[in-house]
């Protein structure tokens, strides 16, 4: 479904990203780790038409998307969901919810309101506040369910569980996971490697903006030099 090749991004002079090929197949969560400053969300950011590669490939399906602008890879079903939620604060929870639609560009959605309302409960409760006075979680469901809207092929995930509560973060993984029972494709960027290991089929690691470890997440987890070099510094993060 989304294949990476010898990606290669540079901020300023300096390279952000060098050369990281990785590859997520059609209805699989890959989750991406590593340490703060790895390059995990410049990758996603680039993968959205955010920032631009210096070289090397993104394909959804085949089709290059290096060279295309942010709003049209979203209409191809490319949705992010951002670091920090980034909600519209002065719109409803309701008109954040149909802003996801416009990703959509003509093509065929499957995913309803209800649908999503039934993932979040408290954004129909909620429907008519104003997002920006939502807590923190219920803004990274309303920045999830905004992007389901849209119906993603592909769903990248920036640090959902940054800044919440442990009460929240269970909730918003147990919804990552009827997405992922539903055999949604999601790329997961994620600081809490054990989370993002225990979700996700495949995973990468990422450091220094190169791919240095790859494999099964649950032989990942088990490795005892990927344990003591990301999975221990990164357990309370």
């Amino acid at each position: 479904m989304l294949d990476i090749r010898d990606l290669q991004v540079r901020y300023s002079g300096i390279q952000a990203l060098r050369g990281v090929s990785l590859t997520v197949n059609d209805g699989e969560v890959v989750a991406l780790i590593g340490p703060n400053g790895a390059g995990k969300s410049t990758l996603v950011n680039a993968v959205s038409g955010i920032v631009p590669a210096a070289s090397g490939n993104i394909l959804l399906d085949r089709v290059e998307l290096t060279s295309m602008k942010p709003w049209d890879i979203s209409g191809l079903g490319v949705l992010q969901v951002p670091e920090g939620r980034q909600v519209f604060p002065e719109l409803t929870v309701l008109e954040n919810l149909q802003l996801g639609l416009t990703a959509l560009r003509g093509r065929h959605s499957e995913t309803k309101l209800d649908d999503v309302y039934d993932l979040f409960p408290i954004l129909r409760e909620r429907s008519a506040q104003f997002a920006g006075s939502l807590s923190g979680g219920q803004q990274q469901m309303l920045a999830i369910g905004r992007a389901l809207m849209g119906m993603p092929k592909v769903l990248l995930l920036d640090e959902p569980s940054l800044g919440l509560a442990p009460v929240v973060i269970s909730q918003v993984f147990a919804a990552l996971r009827t997405l992922k029972s539903r055999g949604m494709t999601i790329l997961l960027i994620e600081q809490n490697a054990h989370l993002a290991l225990e979700l996700s089929d495949r995973a990468y690691i990422l450091d220094q903006g190169r791919i240095v470890q790859s494999g099964a997440s649950k032989e990942l987890a088990k490795d005892d030099a990927v344990v003591s070099h990301y999975l221990g510094v990164m357990a309370d993060a």
